[in-house]
């Protein structure tokens, strides 16, 4: 009998839930074992029912709570445990942010062995809810059946709404998000029941077959709405006939855009994307700075808590009009055009090359002059002899991915000598192991916590290095 079988069922009466852990997990102890909860806060007490166990650890769910801790509040969304978007929601949102900024400190500091001269207060979010500018759903032929709903004879098994967490293949039907604003839902919502009228072919995504594959919705701040289609082949008059009964019914959204996506996977990248009415792009301001975003745009979802980061990058870079500043990893070159004007020279180092054309298109909207987009593996594109072409940086601002900086990356940074790195990152776990590699030449001035995703485990960070 495998130690799975063993143990599923298993009861573990009254938990302490002391902490937290990576991916939004709580934990407690059971005889000196770890046990990973989701779904608790801090000061729990429970009976959480085994699911999984490993030699040092276990997993397990909420039977039943005999003691709330004091951070526990009723969720909003009838979603919730259901959807891993807001894992966080049942706690409040004070509490959150504690339990972020514990996150960055104890990373850099226990993981990383970092002395960090000053922690600033993490930054909340302006809005805990409708704070995203874009949501994608998923369409299927055969949606995930609610608790309620088991047993009972189901008429209509098409949906429209967001994977369960981990489940390519399992999507439940959303009737209500407070991620965006909420004409959001009734745009979704709008969709479902047009496309039951017609009788429309929902993907199988096992198959691989079916007509309607997803559906993006996209607002920009001043209310322009933006609605893109991604269906699995090419049929003109389905099309048609669904967006022009969609038109009718939403005349508050301005473009409408359709993709055709035959392939096996949903990345749409390398997709051309179809004006099916209004305008291809909306425009979103930042200060002095224009962006043109498109169906296939990449924009910062938390635009009111991005302009926030974006500043605090501005203020520590305190350039004087004489610097070069590269930025590494530099996306559509949002934070190089926001500072370009305060250099004298910003490059920008990408590696999609959409990105980089986006950030191209960007500059010269801007009429920003000083900076130049260069598109390439930044572990092999940083090289000296791309710093004596391009000058050397007095200050360089690094936004990685997750996965953090190629260990070339680092040993480049280092040979460049900058006077100032500014380290912006969406994962302090390998934000402290990038910075411990730096930290012979470059001192951990400040660090500056960001709340961009609300309810969410994720935490933002940015760190001021010096050099030595």
């Amino acid at each position: 009998m495998s130690s799975k079988t063993k143990v599923y069922g298993q009861i573990i009466e009254n938990l302490e839930i002391v902490d937290t852990a990576s991916e939004g997990v709580c934990i407690g102890y059971n005889e000196g074992k770890v046990i990973f909860v989701p779904f608790a806060v801090p000061g729990d007490v429970a009976d959480i029912m085994l699911v999984r166990s490993k030699k040092k650890y276990s997993e397990g769910f909420i039977r039943k709570i005999h003691k709330p801790g004091d951070s526990r509040i009723e969720p909003l969304c009838s979603h919730f445990t259901l959807c891993g978007g807001c894992r966080w929601q049942h706690m409040k949102y004070e509490s959150q942010l504690d339990l972020k900024q514990k996150h960055v400190t104890d990373n850099l500091e226990r993981l990383g062995n970092l002395s960090i001269e000053k922690v600033f207060p993490i930054v909340a979010s302006p809005n805990q809810f409708h704070y995203r500018n874009k949501l994608e759903f998923t369409f299927t032929d055969k949606r995930w059946l609610l608790e309620s709903e088991q047993g009972n004879q189901i008429q209509e098994l098409r949906g429209l709404g967001f994977h369960l967490p981990g489940r390519y293949d399992k999507i439940f039907n959303v009737t209500r998000c407070f991620l965006q604003h909420d004409y959001m839902n009734v745009i979704r919502n709008t969709a479902l029941k047009i496309a039951l009228e017609q009788n429309l072919s929902f993907y199988n995504r096992k198959s691989q077959e079916g007509f309607l594959r997803n559906l993006i919705i996209r607002n920009s701040s001043s209310g322009h709405w933006m609605v893109t289609l991604i269906v699995g082949y090419d049929d003109k008059k389905q099309i048609s006939d669904y967006l022009d009964a969609l038109k009718k019914e939403l005349s508050d959204v301005k473009s409408w855009i359709y993709i055709v996506n035959n392939k096996c996977n949903d990345s749409l990248n390398d997709l051309d994307f179809n004006v099916y009415c209004g305008d291809a792009t909306y425009t979103e301001t930042m200060e002095h700075l224009k962006f043109n975003v498109g169906p296939l745009s990449f924009y910062q979802v938390n635009v009111p808590q991005a302009y926030k980061m974006y500043s605090l990058v501005r203020q520590l870079a305190d350039l004087q009009k004489s610097e070069i500043v590269y930025d590494l990893y530099t996306g559509t070159g949002t934070i190089a055009l926001f500072i370009a004007p305060n250099a004298a020279k910003v490059v920008g180092i990408e590696y999609v090359p959409q990105a980089i054309e986006d950030a191209k298109e960007n500059a010269k909207n801007n009429n920003i002059s000083n900076a130049e987009f260069i598109c390439g593996d930044i572990a092999k594109t940083l090289t000296p002899e791309f710093m004596t072409k391009h000058g050397y940086p007095d200050v360089i601002i690094t936004d990685p991915p997750r996965s953090g900086m190629h260990n070339d990356v680092i040993t480049q940074i280092l040979n460049a000598k900058p006077e100032k790195v500014i380290y912006v990152s969406c994962n302090p776990a390998t934000q402290a192991r990038d910075i411990a590699l730096m930290q012979e030449q470059y001192r951990v001035a400040e660090i500056h916590p960001f709340d961009m995703f609300p309810h969410t485990h994720h935490v933002e960070n940015v760190a001021l290095l010096i050099r030595k």
